[in-house]
């Protein structure tokens, strides 16, 4: 692939064409729209990563059809024949799946709630073995959600196309930090650390950031709408924590290099505002519609 030339790792490339060719297929074949290939993680630690809107995880590892894997040949991958094994063949048994293992240093897929991502680090050789498998997959606590105690948050003004960036955002900055945790702790011991405190944040994002409100002022076409939720107190505090956790994964990216870009200072402005609400009006504070402008900092209280 041109792009490994272009971060000095030529010798990702045939394993790395394999590798898209196989997951972009299956997802056109098997997954929905809409269907996004890109390129994360660092250049000594390069990650490619396919997304579309299908949460059913892929089934490595099947053995339908009787296919030899080891009669296949990497050099007649352009050809699109392996030998006597047709690619198209080994994608319709799911086979092709073992080939993104044998071609990946690691590889897996992050289960959210409206999609999915597969990736794989790219290896420089195929090898006789595939990687394991991961899967990340969100927690399901199975316990009920009280609403004692609960109180009002109104976000008010919230642009709607700021916000669906700011979602976007935090998926993608989320899974690259898990990745860069999960396989190279080593590397990036600090990655652990803000792995861990994404995971200590998960369900409290997940108990009330209005998306859904977010999608229906979308559809309808509105620019702006007005958040009402309500929540614990403290789930409303842990979501204010994100700013600081945002903050140092910033400086994160930027210190490592990282594929991902850190945020525009118009994306930061906006998403201090937005969870700084959670924060004051948990302590008691009256609403403060988004003002537009990133020079104004709202008041946090702690």
């Amino acid at each position: 692939m041109q792009t490994c030339v272009q971060i000095g790792r030529q010798d990702l490339a045939e394993c790395a064409e394999l590798g898209v060719s196989e997951l972009v297929t299956n997802a056109v074949l098997h997954a929905l729209p809409p269907i996004r290939l890109e390129l994360r993680g660092t250049a000594g630690h390069p990650r490619i990563e396919v997304s579309d809107g299908s949460v059913v995880p892929p089934q490595p590892g099947s053995v339908a059809g009787g296919i030899d894997l080891d009669a296949f040949d990497l050099d007649a991958f352009d050809s699109g024949k392996t030998g006597d094994i047709d690619i198209s063949e080994l994608s319709g048994f799911g086979r092709g799946l073992d080939m993104v293992a044998r071609a990946s240093r690691a590889w897996g897929a992050v289960i959210e709630d409206d999609g999915k991502t597969v990736w794989f680090e790219p290896a420089s050789d195929f090898a006789d073995t595939g990687a394991d498998f991961q899967l990340m997959a969100p927690p399901d606590t199975g316990e009920p959600r009280t609403r004692l105690g609960e109180v009002a948050i109104q976000i008010k003004g919230v642009p709607v196309h700021a916000f669906s960036r700011f979602q976007r955002h935090y998926r993608d900055l989320r899974r690259e930090i898990r990745l860069l945790a999960l396989a190279h702790e080593d590397d990036y011991p600090l990655a652990k650390v803000l792995s861990d405190h994404f995971n200590a944040l998960e369900m409290p994002l997940r108990s009330g950031m209005g998306r859904e409100q977010v999608d229906e002022a979308l559809e309808a076409g509105s620019e702006t709408t007005d958040l009402r939720l309500r929540m614990p107190p403290h789930i409303a505090r842990q979501i204010g924590e994100l700013i600081d956790l945002l903050d140092a994964a910033d400086d994160f990216s930027r210190a490592e290099r990282l594929l991902t870009a850190s945020r525009s200072p118009e994306q930061r402005a906006f998403q201090i505002w937005f969870l700084s609400e959670f924060r004051r009006q948990a302590a008691g504070a009256a609403p403060q519609p988004w003002s537009g402008n990133e020079q104004t900092a709202p008041t946090i209280l702690s």
